[in-house]
């Protein structure tokens, strides 16, 4: 579904991320793992065209993106989540999801994303900045979905949240898999919340894939090891 190959991605004389290559199977769920600095936003930026890359291709079932601006990335099919949320505070909630329609021209926000955050159904018309951590990042969810995407990105979505509702972030991007049948990419660092979520584990160190487990065969000590500062 996600094709990335020989992606490079470098700020002035610093290349960030170098020679990258991993596919993403359709309604596969993989995260990608590593400390802070080591290259995990800016793949992310880099996929969703945010940040510019310096050499490689990024396909979508089977449609080259790389020329492509992020709003055209999005129409194409990359849903976003991005660190920190970024909803708009003082939009509703309704009015922030509807800012994920407006990509892909839509309008009347669909029913079956309040049937999977009924939360923010009944807060529909309260302000986003008024929401707690964890019904921001659902909300955040919900925008990027509005955008029908193939693939779902999503960049730390357990920071700041709570440990008892990381597990249910978890939950919920499964069933977004399941029921939606898209393929996600999640980076995270919570390696507990990894171990819930996904079916695929990468480790990122230096802007470079060195490791890559299974879930059902995941070596947790051997993950937390790069995890460890």
């Amino acid at each position: 579904m996600l094709s990335i190959k020989h992606h490079s991605v470098a700020y002035g004389q610093s290349t960030i991320i170098d020679d990258l290559n991993l596919d993403v199977a359709k309604n596969e769920i993989v995260a990608v793992v590593g400390r802070n600095g080591m290259g995990k936003t800016t793949l992310m930026k880099s996929l969703v065209g945010m940040t510019p890359t310096r050499g490689g291709e990024v396909s979508l079932d089977g449609n080259d993106l790389s020329g492509l601006k992020s709003f055209q990335r999005v129409r194409a099919g990359i849903g976003f989540v991005p660190q920190g949320r970024m909803i708009f505070p003082t939009l509703t909630v309704r009015e922030n999801i509807e800012t994920g329609l407006a990509a892909v021209g839509e309008k009347k926000v669909p029913e079956d994303l309040y049937e999977m955050f009924p939360v923010l159904k009944e807060m529909q018309n309260r302000r986003g900045g008024n929401l707690s951590g964890g019904q921001q990042q659902q909300l955040a969810i919900a925008r990027a979905l509005a955008t029908r995407p193939k693939v779902l990105l999503l960049d730390e979505p357990t920071e700041g949240i709570q440990p008892n509702i990381i597990k249910e972030i978890a939950q919920t991007l499964r069933r977004i898999r399941d029921e939606r049948g898209l393929s996600i990419v999640v980076s995270e660092q919570v390696l507990s919340f990894v171990m819930d979520a996904a079916d695929r584990i990468l480790v990122i160190e230096k802007g470079a894939i060195v490791h890559e487990e299974s879930r059902e065969e995941a070596d947790q000590d051997k993950i937390a090891s790069y995890l460890a500062v």
